[in-house]
This record gives structure tokens, sequence and C-alpha cells, in this order.
């Protein structure tokens, strides 16, 4: 299914609707030779990969919208219905169903990310009015890294924004509204938090506890990520596992400790049933459905405790599939976000490794045994799922944490012994009024987390760059998951094993020498170990951007760069650019140098050089522009090698 997503998005064109009930057709024959057990393992793959390249246009067709092709102005009403972040300075909502007021021109989109003042208070359901700016939504700020368009078409956003005025609250939403009764919920706790803790500790406990994470600084995420602590704030498997299972077994121990109930009540049933409860109401807290690592560890945990209601195996990897099944069925783009394939990565090879046969160990050991037994599996634990991850969090997100074992070595013992235990208390104490000792304990404990973050990652300082990835580093990385996924004993470690030189053969990138931005001025040029702008800001988002991906620093200014009223001209040993801001320029540049780049139409006599100009900017966005020695001239790559999707912006 996944292949089938990947292969639909990566097409060229946007499929046509015969081509797609053609495909319908085929799977419903597939179906049917699934009958014939000679016949059915491959009938099976080829039909599940259908319905994966059917399930986007599906998707896209009930959730899916129109997206803002230019800027529009104006007074508009709307509906509040999700907070995405909330800061004392700003926030961003989604918005729906936006209404025109006065002469005000309609937008044909569903939904718009809106930055908003941070009062007066909001929840889902909220009418609000403005004077609003919406914008385009922005494409890649690099070919083959986060698509902002991709995702925000299937979410049904077509549009961001911003209120520049006017700003009011016009209609308070139903109290019956379930969205918003969580929400309300989830702000008041919150607000319980940064009344007892503060900085660090107070961002941290809001994050872990309700799953908002707006309040956490740059500076602290970069040092959580630099020690391999970065998962700790982000609310998925261990979180759900301390909590549900902590229930599980509290709730077991109590009844067991009373001779009449073990007697007569099922107790590991009744436990199994709260640990269920608790799951899905921790989900609910973390952000539901929108939450795909809080969604993925509720549904294992739903299997888990429902084999135990059914007397079954709980941890197997079929279990693995029939999740994964369920979230991409839900929502078959979270496929391509970082949050599904490290999830996934880490659970898959987790549930593989441990259920390996392994020698039993005694039932009597003592309680230094114990002790050496609980570290040896917090590292392996550890190890096994960064090794797994390494691949997906090196292309995502350039950074490594090569002494993540032993950050986390030390840190968990204090999650899951001091502070998800009295984040707990603390949200059981606080309709009493008294979770303040609760909530001191547990800054605590964050403050000691953030301690040993940031020792690791001063350890780790020059050891976190990693080789920048293309996207064949992560179908290798995909196909050698599900070799380890669907191949039992130890013949499933030769898929991970393969995949490691076919990355090192095949999937590792090479650093441009020319990038021009699509939507800013921006225009750098490699210089031996960084890049240099010949126009543009240093401290822009896309720079910013571009110097995070490629690990670099990216100056203003450019050495052998001459410019005048029409425009400039840059060299470099090998290639010489030309960057015009007057047509006047065209008649001396064009020819002359290698790469012409305009921001305007250029006119047709200009031959002789490699052009970028506005067109080319408008349909493919940033370009990447490496230099070929052999052919002297520019290999080059668009962020958006096609417009024909229909999550594209089409420019008009």
């Amino acid at each position: 299914m996944i292949l089938g997503l990947v292969g639909y998005s990566v097409a060229p064109n946007e499929p046509s609707a015969l081509a797609l009930g053609l495909a319908c057709v085929a799977m419903a024959c597939l179906l049917i030779l699934l009958r014939h057990a000679t016949h059915r393992f491959w009938a099976g793959l080829v039909a599940a990969g259908l319905v994966g390249a059917c399930l986007l246009p599906v998707h896209g067709w009930l959730f899916g919208t129109p997206m803002l092709a230019r800027p529009a102005y104006g007074l508009f009403a709307a509906r509040v219905d999700e907070i995405v972040l909330a800061t004392d300075e700003v926030r961003r909502v989604i918005i729906s169903g936006l209404v025109p007021l006065e002469d005000t021109r309609a937008v044909p989109i569903r939904k718009a990310r809106l930055t908003v003042p941070p009062q007066p208070p909001l929840a889902p359901g909220d009418i609000i009015q403005a004077q609003m700016r919406l914008a385009p939504v922005p494409g890649p700020i690099l070919p083959g890294s986060y698509d902002g368009q991709f995702h925000a078409f299937f979410a049904g956003v077509g549009a961001y924004g911003m209120a520049t005025g006017d700003f009011a609250l016009v209609e308070t939403g139903s109290s019956l509204d379930l969205l918003r009764g969580v929400e309300v919920l989830r702000m008041g706790i919150g607000q319980r938090i940064d009344a007892r803790l503060d900085g660090v500790s107070a961002a941290i406990g809001r994050a872990m506890v309700v799953g908002d994470q707006s309040a956490i600084s740059d500076e602290t995420r970069d040092v959580m990520a630099r020690s391999g602590l970065a998962h700790i704030y982000s609310i998925s498997g261990l979180h759900l596992s301390i909590v549900a299972g902590g229930i599980f077994w509290l709730l077991r121990w109590l009844l067991a400790a009373v001779p009449a109930a073990t007697g007569r009540l099922p107790v590991k049933r009744i436990a199994a049933v709260a640990g269920l409860l608790a799951a899905a109401g921790y989900m609910l807290l973390a952000g539901g459905l929108a939450n795909v690592p809080a969604l993925r560890s509720a549904m294992m945990l739903g299997l888990i405790f429902g084999a135990v209601l059914a007397g079954r195996r709980a941890l197997t990897m079929r279990n693995v599939a029939l999740v994964a099944i369920a979230i991409i069925i839900i929502d078959p783009a979270s496929v391509f976000r970082a949050s599904f394939q490290l999830s996934f990565a880490a659970v898959v090879a987790l549930i593989g490794v441990y259920e390996m046969p392994r020698q039993q160990l005694p039932v009597l050991r003592s309680w230094a045994d114990r002790l050496w037994e609980t570290i040896w599996a917090t590292a392996l634990t550890s190890l096994i799922a960064g090794a797994a991850t390494l691949l997906f969090s090196a292309y995502h997100f350039q950074q490594t944490a090569p002494l993540g074992v032993v950050s986390n070595v030390l840190v968990l013992p204090v999650v899951g012994l001091i502070i998800m235990p009295f984040a707990v208390l603390s949200v059981l104490a606080m309709p009493l009024g008294i979770e303040a000792p609760f909530l001191v304990v547990m800054g605590w404990g964050i403050d000691r987390m953030v301690d040993v973050a940031t020792l690791i990652a001063g350890w780790s300082e020059n050891w976190t760059g990693n080789p920048l990835l293309t996207g064949w580093a992560l179908v290798i990385g995909l196909l050698g998951l599900a070799w380890f996924a669907f191949f039992p004993g130890r013949l499933r470690f030769l898929g991970p094993a393969a995949a490691l030189p076919l990355v090192l053969i095949v999937g590792l990138d090479i650093r441009p020498d020319v990038l021009v931005a699509d939507s800013t001025q921006a225009v750098a040029i490699r210089t031996g170990e960084g890049m240099g702008l010949i126009s543009g800001k240093s401290d822009s988002f896309v720079v910013q951007a571009w110097s995070d991906h490629y690990q670099w620093p990216i100056t203003e200014g450019f050495a052998d760069l001459a410019c005048d009223s029409l425009g400039c001209i840059a060299h470099t040993p090998d290639f010489s650019i030309a960057l015009v801001k007057s047509a006047a320029a065209f008649a001396d540049d064009c020819g002359v140098v290698d790469l012409v780049i305009a921001r305007m139409d250029v006119p047709q006599f200009c031959a002789g050089s490699q052009i970028i100009d506005a067109d080319i900017l408008a349909t493919g966005g940033v370009q990447w522009l490496a230099w070929n020695r052999t052919a002297a001239r520019f290999d080059i790559r668009a962020a958006i090698p096609s417009i024909t999707r229909p999550w594209r912006v089409v420019p008009r």
C-alpha cells in the first residue's frame, strides 16, 4: 500500500479518472484471483498496491480543497476548527467556512491556517471575524524537502494568512462540541502547569501532558535533538505505554490485593479495560487523530489490551501491520511525514528483535541482577530504535545523535519513575486543586532530564553532522524495513544489511553550486565551504532553511561580484552568472555568461546561456543547480517537478 502511495505521489502528471477507474477494475479482478491459492500471494500484493495508489485521489476528492492562487484581502467571518499553536505573543488556528463580508471577494477554499492575536481566548467551534490577508501556501524550499502544499491540500487547507485588524470573537461555540470540550480541557491543564512551573520545565511539561510544543524554544529543541532525547517531549508510544501500562499494573495490583476480588472478578481483564480507557483519554489530550505517533501508539495499545481480553499474544508484527493499514486508510498523506516513518520504523525494529527466540532468564534473581537487566534492556531498546530511525532522521532533519543510547539510559528511568507518574497524578489531582506538589516533582524531573541533554549534547558537539541523502535513500530504507518486517528469524537482518551499501552507492546527495529562491530575491553561490548571497538577506527564512539543510554557512556578499543599475554579474573559476534587474541588460549578458537569472520574462533573442526566468520560478519553485564540468553547463533540479497535480498552486 505504501509503495502504491509513493507511485501515485511521484507520477509526473495527475492520473485521469479513466485510469483510476481501470485500476479499480484491475483491483477487483485481482481480488477474485485471491480465491486461487497459487496466485494469492502476488495478486494480494498487486491489489494492495492499487489500493494505495487510489487512496490519495479518493482522500483528495473527499477532503481536499482548491488551492488559493493569488493573495486575497478583506473582511471575513470564519469558524475555528483547531488551535495549532498558542503562545503569549501569537496563535495559529485552522479556520473553515470563510464568509466574505462587505465588498470582500469570496475565496474558493475549504480551510485556511491563520495567525491571530493571543486575545481573546479561542476554542474549536468559535466564530471569529477579522480583516485578513490570505496568501498561497508556499511550496518546498528545496527539491525533495517537506512539501507544505501537498500536506495542506489533503488537510483541506488552501491558504495561509494572518489577521491584520478588527479581530473579534463573534460567537462562542457549543458546549456540547466534543472537540471544543477536549481543547478547553487541554488549555485548562496547560494553564495549571504554567501556574506552577516556568521556563523549560513548563514548556516541556505542557508538551508531555497535553501535546502542546509551542512554548519549547529553538535552543531547547536543538539540545534535545543533539542528545537523542527529542522523542521525550513528543507524545508517542513511550508516554502512552507508561500511562496505560501503569494504570493496568496499578489497578491489577490493587484488585489482586483484595482476596474477595481475585476469586470473583476477572482482575486482569478489568485492568486491561482501564488501560484501554487511559490510552484513549491520553490520545485525546495529545491531539487525537492529528498526532500520528499518539494515534499509532493508542491503536497498538488497543490491540495489546484486546489480546489480553481475548487471551491472545499481544506484541506481533501482524498487529503492527493492522495498525499501519488503519492509519494509512485514515490519513494516507501521513506516510510522507517524518512522524509516521520514525514511529513505525522504531516499532517494527523493536518487535522484530524482541520476538526472536532467546534464552529464558531464571525466575529468581537478585536486585543487582534485576537492575543490570533493566539498564541493559533500556540500552538495547534505545540502540535498536535509534538504528532503525537513523536513516529517516538523517534524511528529514540532517542530524543524528551518536550518544543517544547513553542519554536514554540515563533519562528513561527518570521519565518512567518520576516525570510521567507524577504527570498522571497531577492531572488526576487537578479537579481537587491539589496538583501543586505533583507538578513540582514532575518539573524537577524535567530539569534533570534537560541537564542530562545539555551534558550529552556538549559531548556530541562535533559528531552530529551526517551526509546528505536523496529520496532513493528513503526508498531503500523503506524496502529494507519491509524485508525486516516480512521475513522471520535471522533472515530478516539481510534487508537492513543490504540497505546500507545501497544507500552509500546511490543514496548520497551532493551540495549545490547555486540556489535560486522562488518567492524571495535570494540567490546563493557556492564559495568553498559555504555559500555567498549575490541577492537576498542571510536572515530570511528560506536562506536559514538552506543553511540548516546543507549544514553550511550562507553569508551576504560574494567575492567576485560586479553590480550596476541593470543587474549583477558573478564569476567563479568554473562558471559565470548574470542576475538581471532590468530588461536593458539582456543585450549585454545573453550568450556571454553561463546562466541568466531574471525575475521577468526573457526575450526570445536571449540564447547561448541557460535561463531561469519568472515563468520557471513560478512553475518550478526553488531551483537547485550543480555545475557539470564535463558538459560545461548546469544540472538543474526544480523543487516542484510538475504543477499538474491537484495540490499545486497554479500561477495566474
